[in-house]
């Protein structure tokens, strides 16, 4: 039923940490209209673009609840959806394995840093059209369901590491901002840094 809301779209800018969109709760859909169906067929074309498997309407700068995925599972397969005002329960006790994986955001792009989390994840919440639906995630999909939550819910993985890995994150982010501008993925990624001025 999400099908023909995967095309069709145009690429956003992607917003980058930092700003206040990124770190706010966002308000949760009410309407599953036109609006809301523009925005996710731009979401995933942007997506696209970026070269990502997830995306939260808070990444272009749209405080509203609801996130893309196009992610392999735990068995390498592509899953692809939309969800609406999503909550997410995480194993507890002896079902709770954490991966330790590296972990990177198309909102402050080119830096990566180990985020342990459960490998298992179910997402509830509503598809694009209200319906309610329920996402069960393992591999990749579990860590990109955790991710795109906590990004509507004001967090950014950042904050959910130390201050000296938050440091090497910024470190190699600041390396990489030659690749991307302002209003990246709308300008691809630069492949080759730029010549240095001459005097």
């Amino acid at each position: 039923m999400s099908e023909d809301l995967t095309k069709g779209g145009k690429i956003r800018p992607i917003t980058r940490w930092g700003t206040p969109v990124m770190h706010a709760p966002t308000e949760p859909v009410t309407e599953f209209d036109e609006e809301l169906h523009t925005l996710i067929r731009d979401m995933f074309a942007t997506m696209h673009a970026a070269e990502g498997v997830g995306l939260a309407a808070t990444q272009v700068g749209v405080g509203l609840s609801v996130f893309i995925y196009e992610c392999p599972d735990g068995d390498d397969r592509i899953q692809r959806g939309i969800v609406c005002n999503p909550t997410i329960e995480l194993p507890t006790g002896k079902d709770r394995n954490l991966d330790a994986s590296d972990e990177g955001c198309l909102s402050w792009p080119g830096g990566y840093a180990t985020v342990p989390r459960p490998d298992k994840a179910v997402c509830r919440g509503q598809d694009a059209f209200g319906n309610e639906i329920e996402v069960h995630g393992t591999g990749l999909l579990a860590r990109c369901l955790q991710h795109e939550t906590d990004h509507l819910n004001g967090t950014v993985f950042g904050d959910r590491i130390s201050g000296r890995s938050r440091r090497k994150l910024d470190a190699e982010v600041a390396d990489l901002a030659w690749r991307y501008s302002d209003d990246w993925p709308v300008t691809p990624k630069a492949k080759a840094a730029p010549l240095p001025k001459s005097e």
